[in-house]
């Protein structure tokens, strides 16, 4: 028990760490390769915050534990919404100015209904898995579509200024893409030993560990840069790189997740309580951000009440494991 508590320590530790870098060095390298700052902070920035939760997953389905894989992804999206915006907004209220991202959190709330579709009939077949694939695909193409249409979005100005803030020569931009890249890997593989270990040390179901611990850990990256771009005044990068990793989530890491070991026989908790949770935080994400007639806006008493949210879902969680 006592190699796989200090086995999640590091994991959690080396995730957070591999995958700053990863991000960093991919958005660096792709401003080398011409790529618009737009488009940059859509794609490469939205999937490389998404990479602890993609890689985790992968491992967990790799090893046969597709619960936990599922786990992570429905659990990080409650904890992006929950736990990061809503402390997010309390430290400094978050403005939604930008016209891409307000037309993100309804295409989130259509792919979460679609993924509840899939799960209705308490199993995610690999066929459904690929589908969740091809819209992942799909989403990129129309991030690049938005972001060649979308000059002069506030969420423009602020990666802009990102990248001058974080510039680094070409070969050090690629170091750390791969050597980010790899100890994320493997950083991943002794997170989920660690996990497994311990859930079947204290007979916790997968599900449970990978919507609370596993999800959490994973979220870290997204927690760190979402406070970071709210005090800086980017508020944009912030809800952007929540509401992208969101749906990246979903289409990307329960989509691979799927084709590698197809989820059956899943418990009716998943559809009746996480997924539910999750619907229901990205409904009132969308009212409040969304700012219908005015500039979207989540203010601090907003924050605090998606905060508490998260807690009272934790706690729903604990007191179904103790019962």
């Amino acid at each position: 028990m006592t190699l796989a508590i200090l086995a999640i320590i590091g994991g959690f530790i080396l995730l957070v760490w591999s995958a700053d870098r990863f991000v960093e060095g991919a958005a660096a390298t792709a401003k080398y390769a011409g790529m618009p700052p737009l488009l940059i902070g859509m794609v490469v920035v939205g999937f490389g915050t998404s990479a602890p939760e993609m890689v985790v997953s992968a491992m967990a389905a790799l090893d046969n534990n597709p619960d936990l894989a599922l786990g992570n992804a429905i659990g990080s999206n409650i904890v992006n919404i929950g736990l990061i915006l809503g402390l997010t907004a309390i430290i400094a209220p978050i403005i939604v100015q930008s016209d891409i991202v307000r037309k993100e959190i309804p295409l989130l709330l259509l792919i979460g209904l679609l993924l509840g579709y899939f799960l209705w009939d308490g199993a995610l077949t690999r066929f459904e898995a690929v589908l969740l694939l091809v819209g992942f695909f799909a989403l990129i193409g129309w991030s690049i579509y938005s972001a060649m249409k979308g000059k002069g979005d506030a969420l423009e100005g602020e990666m802009e200024q990102e990248l001058v803030n974080h510039a680094m020569p070409i070969k050090k931009a690629i170091f750390w893409l791969i050597f980010g890249l790899v100890v994320l890997i493997i950083s991943s593989r002794i997170l989920v030993w660690g996990a497994v270990s311990i859930a079947q040390a204290l007979g916790v179901s997968d599900l449970i560990i990978g919507l609370t611990i596993i999800a959490l850990g994973t979220s870290l990256p997204e927690l760190a840069a979402s406070i970071i771009a709210v005090r800086k005044g980017e508020h944009d990068i912030a809800i952007g790189n929540v509401v992208g990793s969101n749906m990246f989530n979903i289409l990307a890491v329960i989509g691979i997740a799927g084709i590698i070991s197809p989820m059956t026989n899943l418990t009716g908790e998943v559809l009746s309580r996480d997924w539910l949770v999750m619907m229901g935080m990205t409904v009132v994400l969308l009212v409040m951000a969304y700012g219908f007639r005015k500039t979207g806006r989540i203010n601090r008493l907003e924050g605090a009440g998606l905060l508490l949210a998260f807690c009272a879902y934790n706690l729903w969680l604990v007191s179904s494991v103790i019962a």
